[in-house]
């Protein structure tokens, strides 16, 4: 089959000779009809490329085989899936193919009124945002049990980066969990976020805007998302988190510099590819030893959007279709490199749907 995988001087090159992977125990093999890009597809083909190991995170395809043990799908069904590409454990394991191996407890079956191409932009979102907002080191709040749980916490929750594709996924889930999700972005993208759920946003770019948000939650808030991690950010919201201290947690590893300035605070970092509940084998701190509570996590919180995707509840990030197929792909993650895409997840359709 076509495959973009890592290539052997740096960057992402298409091969045409990549066998297509046999169903383990637990996985469906699919045919791929739509690949979505994210920043970790940029970052990771830079940081730790893996010769010859397909890429790509998120999909959405039509099972064509199910592996030994699978029993929520079988051959036909549209699904949804997120996975980890340039994987030096298992090549095999990208989206970024014409096939491509779902793992059963961490897909969701896609609705009908869903395109494929929608549905391939929402497993990664799901598998960080649930990470980062339910689960250690994330802020470990309370989710919901089902899908119709009735409660409401008022809390306030800061979301940095609220028109993210992270960014709308967690404030989606802390909506339905019961928190009040508020967010940072730019003016122009306040509707956006409201739309997704926000109760408030506020413009990153003020240099008043950790004060504001302080103000604004009656200097209550104890928990904050960071999904763009730098050094302004992370100050901005050390400056909204109340004076009785909290909870920070980002998606990159996170500054010294800001880190120790509050002691009430704790801060800390995650690794998406955890969820899969096998090693992260990436070089220096992005490493990770197997967690196998995210992967039990994950399972139930696939479970429970699968019924919030049926039921209306969860939507996609906007998303920028792309034509070109596999061979497309290189450029869009160039874009995500040198930040020319704001407010949007970029899809490749391969077959559409």
């Amino acid at each position: 089959m076509k495959a973009l995988v890592g290539g052997d001087s740096g960057g992402y090159r298409l091969a045409d000779d990549i066998h297509i992977p046999v169903p383990k125990p637990g996985t469906m093999l699919c045919r791929v009809h739509a690949v979505a890009l994210s920043p970790y597809d940029a970052k990771i083909v830079d940081y730790s490329n893996t010769p010859g190991a397909v890429g790509g995170c998120d999909f959405a395809g039509i099972v064509v085989e199910v592996g030994e043990g699978v029993t929520r799908f079988e051959a036909g069904d549209r699904v949804l899936a997120v996975t980890f590409g340039l994987n030096p454990s298992d090549k095999a394991a990208g989206a970024f193919a014409e096939y491509a191996l779902a793992t059963e407890d961490l897909s969701c079956h896609v609705p009908d009124d869903l395109s494929l191409t929608q549905a391939s932009s929402l497993g990664l979102g799901i598998a960080t945002a649930g990470l980062a907002l339910f689960q250690a080191p994330g802020l470990q709040l309370v989710m919901p049990r089902s899908a119709s749980a009735d409660q409401d916490t008022s809390e306030f929750v800061l979301v940095s980066g609220g028109a993210t594709g992270t960014g709308t996924m967690a404030t989606q889930l802390l909506k339905i969990a019961g928190y009040t999700p508020i967010v940072t972005c730019s003016p122009a993208n306040n509707a956006l976020c409201e739309s997704y759920g926000a109760a408030a946003c506020f413009d990153y770019h003020s240099a008043t805007c950790g004060a504001d948000i302080r103000e604004y939650t009656a200097n209550s808030l104890t928990s904050v998302l960071d999904c763009v991690t730098d050094v302004p950010t992370m100050k901005m919201c050390y400056d909204a988190i109340g004076s009785s201290g909290g909870k920070y947690v980002a998606l990159e590893s996170i500054t010294p510099i800001i880190k120790y300035t509050r002691r009430d605070i704790r801060a800390d970092w995650l690794m998406a590819p955890s969820i899969m509940g096998t090693p992260v084998e990436l070089p220096g701190t992005y490493g990770r030893p197997s967690i196998l509570e995210h992967r039990r996590f994950g399972s139930g919180l696939f479970l429970l959007v699968e019924r919030l995707l049926q039921e209306g509840a969860i939507k996609n990030h906007p998303l920028e279709v792309r034509e070109g197929g596999l061979a497309r792909i290189p450029a869009c993650v160039n874009d995500l490199r040198v930040g020319n895409v704001r407010a949007k997840r970029q899809v490749v359709s391969l077959l559409g749907g």
